[in-house]
């Protein structure tokens, strides 16, 4: 044992000591086993049903045109035969905070089962995983191997575990770009090496990034970047469902034989096997509690209900459950703020819904001649000019017919049939005229209707003003 010395019997200054505390935990290779059951096979049809999704819809046209293709120079998105200008920004902000309001239903619901079902980063973790296993083979091979030296054997399996990684690493990032380029175009285009700078640029960068976020960062972007896994703890509550331990029917844990009578040993129904740990993509122990690591993907569900298959024990030690299930109570589903998030996710479905079918994509303005009120032609007649701005917002070319109504006799001088272009204003200037009996008053409303002769949906209104002498 050392006994401190006093400084001043030295004569010595007093050593400081500085602790120095390494706040990044250095990453440990998750190695995960292979297993089967309900929840694997869910997520399997979930996880191709996305990648069909994602890589299908690009190639997908309607109408002539992608049904998914956000067409930044041209500033129109083309959304399922509907198309978008700028001007409708404020729709699309909708759709997405639809979403967040879905998000936030679910995990109140159903814990983070967007994170272990249809999270991207999920999805491309266990294909990454599953190229692992079959080029490298099940977990305590991959263990042994990267404990290996290089040899030929081992260098041919991790180059073709990165050439898996990296096809699919690339194939996402082409789609990606597709989304935003006619990919119809790209890929010829890509194969023949024909293709802008920023293309390129941006198919290598979302291929760097799958390639990196799936095949190494891995559960570092659950734990450690996802800002989901922060905050998701303040819309748990008692009710929520979530991936948990039966720590009553498993304590005490340890092996055994599978006919021996544990009970009489005081153990409980868990073997201490650990295969819950080993099939885990963040590594944790789900007996340990409820963590916020975990991203309720049920792995270690369908692991420890295969051992209990083995044991002839009942299923369930790892389950799907609430807090008050745990603590023996009951669980209340329509709690109410459950009820609060679905009833304003409906009313903003609602409210959406009701704008896109009553969306008219036409946009109309009557300008006023501003050099004078109004003129007298050498017929007598009082006469206003005027300048029509017509946005066509359809996908498609329109040929619209322009009419004008307020006044008695009214007459028209301009284009009466007039052809915008998809996504084009039209200028369209209109003389309006009168017979000078027919004005009663100094300004009179007039209107202005605007309809597709090819189809009468697309059609509008707007009012002005007909303005006369003011001896009238």
């Amino acid at each position: 044992m050392n006994t401190p010395v006093d400084p001043k019997e030295t004569g010595k200054d007093p050593v400081e000591t500085i602790e120095v505390v390494d706040l990044y935990q250095k990453r440990e290779q998750i190695y995960t086993r292979s297993f089967k059951g309900i929840f694997r096979n869910l997520r399997l049809v979930g996880g191709w049903f996305l990648f069909l999704l994602y890589f299908g819809l690009a190639w997908v046209n309607w109408n002539g045109e992608q049904i998914i293709l956000w067409d930044l120079p041209a500033r129109k998105f083309h959304l399922f035969g509907t198309t978008f200008w700028p001007q409708d920004f404020m729709l699309l902000s909708w759709l997405l905070i639809i979403c967040a309001f879905g998000l936030f239903f679910i995990t109140v619901l159903a814990g983070r089962i967007w994170c272990g079902y249809t999270c991207p980063q999920s999805v491309y973790t266990w294909i990454y995983m599953w190229a692992e296993k079959v080029t490298e083979g099940e977990r305590n091979r991959r263990i042994k191997l990267d404990q290996e030296p290089m040899s030929a054997n081992k260098f041919l399996r991790k180059g073709a575990k990165h050439a898996i990684w990296f096809v699919v690493a690339f194939a996402t990032g082409v789609t990606f770009v597709g989304y935003f380029t006619p990919i119809r175009d790209l890929v010829p285009g890509l194969l023949m090496l024909d293709i802008n700078s920023w293309a390129v640029f941006w198919i290598l960068f979302f291929t760097v990034c799958t390639y990196v976020n799936a095949g190494f960062l891995r559960e570092q972007v659950c734990i450690y970047m996802c800002p989901y896994a922060r905050f998701q703890s303040v819309m748990f509550d008692q009710d929520t469902l979530i991936v948990s331990y039966d720590p009553s029917r498993g304590e005490a844990r340890g092996p055994r034989r599978k006919e021996a009578d544990y009970k009489e040993q005081g153990l409980g129904d868990c073997i201490d096997c650990k295969v819950c740990v080993h099939v885990c993509p963040v590594g944790i122990d789900i007996r340990d509690g409820l963590q916020y690591e975990c991203i309720g993907c049920a792995a270690c569900i369908d692991a420890c209900d295969e051992i209990m298959d083995k044991m002839e024990y009942p299923r369930g030690l790892v389950s799907y459950t609430t807090e008050h299930n745990l603590d023996g109570g009951k669980t209340n589903i329509m709690r109410p703020r459950l009820i609060g998030y679905l009833a304003v996710l409906l009313v903003m479905i609602g409210m959406v819904t009701y704008t896109l079918n009553t969306r008219i994509p036409l946009s109309m303005e009557v300008l006023r001649d501003r050099n004078s009120l109004f003129s007298e032609t050498s017929q007598g007649m009082i006469e206003n000019v005027y300048t029509l701005k017509i946005a066509n917002m359809d996908g498609r070319d329109h040929h619209f017919q322009i009419t004008a109504s307020g006044l008695k006799g009214l007459g028209y001088e301009g284009e009466e049939t007039v052809l915008v272009r998809s996504g084009d204003v039209a200028s369209v200037p209109v003389r309006l005229q009168v017979d000078p009996q027919q004005i009663t008053t100094r300004t009179a409303d007039i209107q202005f209707e605007v309809i597709s002769v090819d189809d009468n949906r697309v059609a509008g209104k707007q009012e002005s003003r007909f303005i006369g002498p003011t001896n009238l």
